[in-house]
């Protein structure tokens, strides 16, 4: 087999293969015992008829056909072998030539993987908010605690905000019922915004029995984005009553006898969600940084792929219904136009940040090892609500174990920038990060 590359851009080329009729013998051979077994030739038993006789009853093109769509990816694959090529996405093939028994040509467009010179990422610097767990925010994570073993009880007074109710709910648009948005003796606590917007405000005020119409626009359904007249009514007003945060308490809700001692556990783990966010925020700093500080051609094609399916999501739920999005962004105040600059934005700064930290693994030598990659399938499978080995077989199904192999390197390439650059706080106090990402080479061998 003979091959050659064009350079089309920085981003792309074109392979031109030639194959010589010798190499096919293998594809041939499959081809005449694939027929072979697909059809019944008199006197001879299935499968066992010679080379010959299939030919002379099927004809020569089928036979050629067969061989040509077996052979083309297999010698495409080895002409990216050969030229040492990063291709990235499907190609374009074109067969060019088929001369039986001489040669089969064909030419393969595909996008490949840009040069990038890594940066000197060792100088980066960024500033991260500081830790520091406040008094308040203990508190309103005990009292969150003591909601949970709180107790609701009839009021009989008008709804306030924090009140529990019980609500019969009706809607119409343009005059007409909403089936969808009927229902009676749903629990709702007022202010809580987990219900449509403007029922809050309708709701304050109200006693049991009582009822208040209003418009709000529709989020889901068929009318999604269109205006509706709702009626809520209030059947029932309950209020919560909590525990007192005292040693009692401590004793019912923890494994903890006081509750100075169920209140220094919630500050300690409060420190270490505000630790977990002041990484996620170096780290992204450090990417935003990253990004900024390197030019990177983007495939045309891999950029289109990642805007398609960023769309596709975003109009799922819609029904896949791309005028019911468009009403939707507008009742938002957004324009379609708008929406889809924005979503084209986020799709090549995902495809620039893929390409670097690939880049940036290669150049750091970063290896994936077994228990990386199953740790990550076994998050993503809770994530999705899986067995381990069922996320596994999809992804195998869907062709996925290979990105998430990929996931895990660049989010290993990330954390190796993140160890080289200078994290501080506000007021210029260095952060250590090494518990989240490691520590530097040198610090490590120094161990």
């Amino acid at each position: 087999m003979k091959s050659t590359v064009e350079q089309l851009s920085p981003t792309r080329v074109r392979i031109n293969v030639e194959v010589p009729f010798d190499e096919l013998k293998p594809n041939f051979d499959r081809a005449y015992r694939k027929l072979a077994g697909q059809i019944r030739i008199p006197g001879f038993r299935p499968g066992k008829a010679p080379a010959r006789v299939i030919e002379s009853r099927v004809g020569r093109a089928p036979i050629l056909d067969e061989v040509v769509n077996e052979a083309i990816p297999a010698k495409y694959m080895e002409a990216l072998t050969a030229g040492q090529i990063k291709a990235l996405g499907q190609p374009d093939i074109e067969l060019t030539k088929l001369e039986d028994g001489a040669s089969l040509e064909f030419t393969a467009e595909v996008d490949v993987r840009p040069e990038i010179t890594v940066p000197a990422y060792d100088g980066f610097a960024v500033t991260v908010d500081d830790v520091e767990v406040t008094d308040a925010e203990v508190d309103e994570q005990l009292d969150e605690l003591r909601a949970r073993f709180g107790t609701l009880t009839g009021a009989d007074r008008p709804v306030e905000t924090g009140d529990f109710v019980s609500i019969d709910l009706a809607a119409t648009v343009d005059g007409v019922e909403v089936d969808d948005a009927k229902t009676s003796g749903l629990s709702y606590e007022v202010g809580s915004g987990q219900l449509i917007e403007g029922i809050d405000d309708a709701l304050v005020g109200l006693s049991a029995g009582e009822s208040a119409t209003f418009t709000t626009k529709l989020v889901a359904g068929e009318h999604a984005g269109k205006d509706a007249e709702v009626t809520v009514t209030v059947q029932t007003v309950k209020v919560r009553e909590l525990p007192e945060p005292d040693d009692e308490f401590a004793q019912l809700a923890s494994e903890f006898d006081t509750i100075d001692e169920l209140r220094a556990d919630l500050r300690e783990r409060l420190g270490r969600v505000k630790k977990m966010q002041q990484g996620v925020q170096a780290r992204d700093k450090v990417l935003e940084a990253l990004l900024e500080s390197v030019d990177v051609p983007l495939p045309e094609k891999v950029v289109q792929a990642e805007v398609e399916n960023r769309h596709h999501d975003a109009v799922h739920s819609f029904d896949h219904d791309d005028a019911k999005l468009t009403e939707f962004l507008e009742s938002q105040g957004r324009s379609r136009e708008e929406f889809d600059t924005e979503l084209r934005g986020d799709a090549e700064k995902s495809v620039k940040t893929q390409l670097v930290l690939d880049a940036i693994a290669e150049s750091e030598q970063v290896q994936v090892n077994d228990a990386e990659l199953t740790e990550r399938i076994i998050y993503q499978a809770q994530r999705f609500g899986v067995s381990p080995d069922e996320y596994v077989q999809r992804a195998q199904q869907s062709g996925q174990l290979g990105a998430i192999f990929a996931d895990v390197r660049r989010g290993k390439a990330l954390a190796a920038v993140v160890r080289e650059a200078k994290v501080t706080t506000e007021d210029g106090t260095d952060v250590d990060l090494s518990e989240l990402f490691g520590k530097q080479a040198d610090e490590a061998a120094a161990e």
